[in-house]
């Protein structure tokens, strides 16, 4: 459904070097480039983030609750990217940690004041213990378990 979420940089190359670095820990790369945007992405075919000098010639800012989520499969990578985030100079939002049964989380801003959440669903095997009852919610237009099996394969086992 996502191609990929496009953020607002003003300093393209110091908004680059953070995500080369942070990103690169979860094995994106670049796969679109030019002199006012750059894209990453694990590969060409899942979702990716983009930075972009604005097209208008205004400097970048924030939309208010805008956030962009990256999902990894275990805690000790929301934490290794949440601590990354935080050595390459990001600020706190929110500490990696249990953010309720089967979820655990931590949030940050990058230099430009963009929010991220790094989670991480069934870490403790909390979500998948409900997947059967999320199944059977499919005729209310609710998640299904074969739905959340193909956003987060590793999440139902």
């Amino acid at each position: 459904m996502i191609g990929y979420v496009t953020l607002g940089a003003n300093d393209l190359a110091r908004a680059a070097k953070f995500y080369d670095e942070l990103l690169g820990a979860i094995g994106a790369k670049r796969f679109m480039e030019s002199d006012r945007f750059i894209a990453w992405s694990v590969n060409p075919t899942s979702p990716g983030i983009g930075l972009t000098k604005p097209f208008d010639g205004k400097p970048a800012t924030v939309g208010n609750g805008v956030m962009v989520a990256l999902v990894v499969d275990s805690k000790e990578k929301v934490d290794t990217l949440y601590n990354k985030a935080m050595s390459l100079g990001a600020t706190d939002e929110g500490p990696a940690g249990p953010r309720g049964e089967g979820f655990y989380a931590g949030y940050f801003r990058d230099h430009d004041v963009n929010k991220h959440k790094l989670f991480c669903l069934g870490c403790d095997g909390g979500f998948a213990a409900h997947a059967p009852r999320l199944a059977n919610r499919q005729d209310a237009g609710l998640p299904c378990e074969s739905g959340l099996r193909q956003i987060y394969p590793f999440a139902l086992s």
